[in-house]
């Protein structure tokens, strides 16, 4: 059953150019996960420092797998949360 992901993320606007490198990085690394099937960071129209992002993986083990990987714990953790001012994140399985 895929596992998804939908995260939105609001940071200052000075931040927001940090912010928007480091999820495209991100976006390469997690494209090439094997459990992963989408993937997909958008900035919210009108909302300078907004972003949203749309995860899918093949199950929730694909996802806790994402969340272990070394380029989440150095791009995600360690780079875009510290720079957030708000952050909601929900999770839902495909019915």
């Amino acid at each position: 059953m895929a596992y998804t992901v939908v995260a939105r993320y609001q940071c200052p606007p000075a931040d927001e150019a940090t912010v928007r490198a480091a999820l495209l990085r991100m976006r390469e690394h997690t494209r090439a996960e094997p459990a992963n099937e989408a993937y997909e960071a958008h900035s919210v129209t009108g909302e300078p420092g907004g972003f949203l992002l749309y995860e899918r993986y093949a199950d929730r083990a694909g996802f806790e797998a994402h969340k272990s990987a070394a380029y989440f714990e150095e791009l995600i953790v360690g780079t875009v949360w510290p720079l957030l001012t708000d952050r909601s994140v929900t999770f839902a399985e495909s019915l």
